[in-house]
């Protein structure tokens, strides 16, 4: 049999009589499907059973009515992108093969495009899948990395984890990306890493337990985690990292020269000692709903106290417990110089907002809607 394709020669023709066929457009695809999203649809379709001749579909076409806007794709689902929010639609489909291009399907269910607007936090450590909702091509991200723990029995303490955001990421409807969020320090430990897909593109790096400087971060904008004050009795945590700056370092506990300072995100904490006791508290958690208020230094009185911060701050020491634990999220946990105890750091967090094309890291519609 020759092999028919393309434009045929009349030598083709007198062989495809002979072999008893012709070339011919395919039939109309059917059980067309529309799904609204951001001046967009999703067509879905099932191929036609007449494939005509010569029988490869090389393309199909998706037309909407009103506008006459179309998509091709050569799998049997098309996105249709131009359309106007708030208007309705309904869409036709064609096949095409190389002889030539079909008749339209009946006409698809109606969709009014719209935007899609959504949000998700995950605040427990783990590994998680997020599944993007259908409509949504683009989301913001903002990841908190888990504070260090202090150290029972030591000076050092924990530091802030930082804080990363990035705008306007792409990703496809019904496809799973990868969330993980880092646990804030035990006794003596560094805080977790949080990201979204992968380190490299959105993260807030854990707090290092006992360093001067607080965890890193990955993204468009965010801002680093406070360490300890760089003296030898340190026992305060510092404050996560901020969306446009900083966390506050955790001050020397009863030190005027070390004293805990203010940051972008939480505030390092403070400390003050007795005759038997130490009270040192832990370092500033941040919030997620985008920049807020700056976290305010804790000071150095009766007993130690928390740095402030976007989300909560750090706890007090007590006479039962003398060091505070981090604030959410993020803050780096308190150390007890003596007197014993010591507390984790605040634990990390990732919240996805979108659409990303609309709310932007780190103030832009970041708010619970």
């Amino acid at each position: 049999m020759p092999n028919f394709s393309g434009l045929w020669t009349s030598r083709q023709q007198l062989q495809a009589v002979g072999v008893g066929i012709w070339p011919a457009v395919p039939g109309a695809p059917t059980s067309v499907t529309a799904t609204g999203g951001d001046q967009s649809a999703t067509i879905t379709f099932t191929a036609p059973s007449n494939l005509g001749y010569p029988a490869v579909i090389t393309s199909y076409t998706a037309t909407s009515s009103p506008g006459g806007i179309t998509g091709t794709s050569s799998s049997t689902s098309i996105t249709v992108s131009g359309l106007t929010n708030g208007t309705a639609y309904t869409f036709t489909v064609t096949a095409t093969n190389a002889t030539g291009t079909g008749p339209a399907s009946a006409a698809s269910n109606s969709v009014t495009p719209q935007i899609v607007t959504g949000q998700v936090a995950y605040t427990t450590a783990g590994t998680y899948s997020w599944v993007a909702p259908t409509g949504v091509t683009a989301v913001s991200v903002v990841c908190v990395g888990g504070g260090a723990g202090g150290a029972t029995g030591s000076s050092a303490s924990g530091t802030g984890g930082g804080l990363g955001w990035n705008n306007n990421i792409s990703v496809t409807p019904g496809t799973g990306y990868t969330v993980v969020v880092g646990a804030g320090g035990a006794t003596s430990n560094s805080g977790g890493q949080s990201y979204f897909i992968n380190a490299g593109l959105v993260a807030g790096n854990g707090g290092p337990f006992g360093s001067s400087t607080g965890g890193t971060y990955v993204g468009g904008g965010g801002g680093n985690g406070g360490g300890t004050a760089t003296y030898g009795n340190t026992g305060c945590g510092g404050g996560a990292g901020g969306y446009a700056g900083n966390g506050g370092n955790g001050g020397g506990y009863n030190n005027s020269g070390y004293p805990p300072t203010a940051g972008s995100g939480g505030g390092g904490g403070g400390g003050y000692t007795t005759t038997d006791y130490l009270y040192t508290g832990g370092g500033g958690g941040v919030g997620l709903l985008g920049e807020g208020a700056s976290g305010a230094a804790g000071t150095n009185s009766s007993p130690g106290t928390q740095g402030g911060g976007g989300g909560s701050g750090g706890s007090n020491g007590t006479s039962a417990n003398p060091a505070g634990s981090g604030g959410l999220y993020g803050g780096g946990g308190a150390g007890a110089h003596y007197g014993g105890g010591s507390a984790t750091g605040g634990r990390g967090a990732v919240r996805i907002i979108w659409p990303g094309t609309t709310r932007a890291f780190p103030s832009t519609n970041t708010g619970d809607l």
